[in-house]
């Protein structure tokens, strides 16, 4: 059966998905892009909006009493890949090893205008 997980310390979805669904022993988190949850403002730049993403993902896993560790598999949308080597600058700076599997894959465009959009799948 699956769950709706749910949190105000990170942007609300701006369609119709949940911010995550648990099911079983996994949470599936929708893609995080860069908003800043107490303004509703994109961050500037990638390297703001990638640590904001990565802390709206820290923020709704701790809402379900987990941590960046419990993460299996991540997935990288970037607007341009020029931009990889200071995603994975940012990125490497959430995770210990070993560290999670990963694609990252070049995209036309985001939501709202965002460099970049990570989504991930944990396991309790």
């Amino acid at each position: 059966m699956k769950k709706e997980i749910k949190t105000d310390k990170a942007p609300q979805p701006i369609g119709p998905y949940s911010q995550g669904i648990e099911f079983g022993d996994f949470i599936f988190l929708s893609g995080q892009i860069g908003i800043d949850p107490d303004t509703g403002s994109l961050k500037e730049g990638i390297e703001g909006q990638a640590k904001q993403a990565l802390e709206n993902i820290k923020k709704i896993l701790e809402s379900c009493g987990l941590s960046m560790q419990n993460i299996v598999k991540t997935t990288i949308f970037l607007k341009n890949m020029g931009d990889f080597p200071e995603v994975n600058e940012i990125y490497a700076g959430y995770f210990n090893p070993p560290f999670p599997a990963r694609s990252t894959v070049a995209v036309k465009d985001l939501p709202k205008g965002a460099l970049v959009e990570i989504e991930v799948i944990v396991h309790k």
